[in-house]
């Protein structure tokens, strides 16, 4: 007797039913890390506080915290701090400006590989994989539809230009305290 080959795929609809932490990525469903250590959470909260004040005087743009993105049907994640160039009504259905990733041993290949092509291909403009041990951040622009390393930043400024304003970012802050 032949095995048949079947692969569960799963919608939105799927999703919103779900107890727990999830991810949908293209139709798997990934579970997400146990409740993040207080060094994820106080990391996450410098990158989005920082964030947050930038854009005082941005009133198109703003800062969200651990809140999902619906990209389509079968894709629904939720980065560690997002900017977002509108006001969503209801979902969050279009794509964030800026993402930062806090990334952990149980995430660091989902954020590099799985998370990194997504955000790619959905046009996210600045993408930041945050790591805390080595109090670095891998920092991508997306250049003519694919990722661009800008730098490796530790304890430097940047200032990322969004479609509505900028945000000179100090990312010494992040580490402050640790």
């Amino acid at each position: 007797m032949s095995a048949l080959a079947y692969e569960e795929r799963y919608s939105v609809d799927d999703y919103e039913l779900w107890e727990g932490d999830w991810e949908l990525i293209y139709g798997d469903a990934y579970a997400m890390a146990p409740s993040s250590s207080f060094e994820h959470q106080s990391i996450s909260m410098k990158i989005s506080r920082q964030l947050d004040e930038a854009l005082d005087e941005c009133k198109k743009c703003s800062t969200v915290f651990e809140l999902d993105v619906e990209f389509s049907d079968d894709t629904v994640v939720r980065p560690d701090v997002m900017v977002l160039c509108y006001k969503p009504k209801g979902r969050v259905t279009r794509t964030p400006e800026i993402i930062f990733e806090v990334s952990s041993k149980a995430t660091s290949k989902r954020d590099e590989i799985l998370k990194f092509a997504l955000y790619e291909k959905e046009g996210v403009k600045y993408y930041n994989l945050v790591y805390p041990k080595s109090k670095k951040v891998k920092s991508y622009k997306l250049i003519e539809g694919k990722y661009r390393k800008i730098a490796d930043f530790h304890d430097e400024h940047y200032l990322f230009e969004l479609s509505k304003c900028s945000i000179d970012f100090d990312f010494e802050f992040i580490w402050s305290g640790l």
